[in-house]
């Protein structure tokens, strides 16, 4: 029996359809907060799972994009985007991880077209503002959201979804999860300020110039593919964002005090 599932991250419906009922499961336990079943989904994937001896096991990660198609291949998947029909069709293993992967480089590459990104941070909505919360592994971008007060919205503690809208840049909650495990919340705000984060003897937050904002950025944005004129758009997003939006170092102890350095 053919079945449908529509994942919404971004405010952007992937339609999901396939023929096994194990994968359907799988999507809808990793995806629960996110299936929508009123939306026009925007993109279409028909997906077939296969045995995991048919892909290449060993193959890295390979991503191309041009006018008319995207192609992304890995050793547990494959897929084909024909990004003018909005259709496209994945070959995959039955695991967790190959349907998450294709959903966050998908995501880039529509976001990559709009001037937003997807950014390894943490994040979370707290006064109807969203607060970003970048670095390296390490950080503590887990950490922060750990320690937030019962009136704060977590978005994420691993991937956030950034996007240009006419109320400039929004965070949105992914179902990219990290060391918490816990998907974010399907909600959305426009975002406050973005913190580098850096783990002190004390709590202490320092602006900084748009120029080290951008590196924070670059940094840590999620891309997959060397296409120069998407390369181009995504350097350009990110001085755009660090141009509007606020960009601070914040240096914490992990303690929940240091939500008041942030408000």
């Amino acid at each position: 029996m053919v079945s449908s599932v529509v994942v919404s991250i971004g405010d952007v419906p992937v339609s999901l359809t396939t023929t096994d009922a194990s994968l359907v499961a799988l999507i809808e336990r990793r995806f629960g907060r996110f299936l929508v079943t009123s939306a026009r989904p925007a993109f279409h994937f028909d997906i077939t799972v296969v045995a995991a001896g048919v892909l290449d096991a060993d193959a890295d990660l390979r991503v191309t994009a041009t006018t008319d198609r995207w192609s992304l291949q890995r050793g547990d998947f494959s897929v084909q985007l024909d990004t003018s029909a909005r259709r496209g069709w994945i070959r995959q293993t039955l695991n967790p991880y190959s349907i998450d992967s294709i959903l966050r480089i998908v995501h880039t590459l529509i976001l990559s077209t709009e001037g937003g990104f997807l950014l390894h941070a943490s994040s979370a909505i707290r006064n109807g503002r969203a607060f970003l919360f970048t670095g390296p592994s390490g950080a503590g971008k887990t950490t922060l959201v750990g320690l937030a007060p019962g009136d704060v919205t977590v978005l994420t503690d691993e991937i956030s979804y950034i996007r240009r809208t006419d109320r400039g840049y929004v965070a949105f909650g992914t179902p990219f999860a990290g060391d918490r495990e816990e998907s974010g919340e399907a909600v959305s705000a426009p975002v406050a300020s973005l913190f580098r984060l850096e783990q002190t003897p004390e709590n202490l937050q320092e602006r900084l110039g748009a120029a080290s904002a951008v590196r924070a950025l670059m940094r840590n944005i999620l891309f997959f593919t060397l296409d120069p004129a998407l390369s181009t758009r995504l350097l350009d997003a990110a001085c755009d964002f660090a141009a509007v939006v606020p960009a601070f170092r914040l240096g914490f102890t992990p303690d929940a005090r240091v939500w008041k350095t942030i408000a």
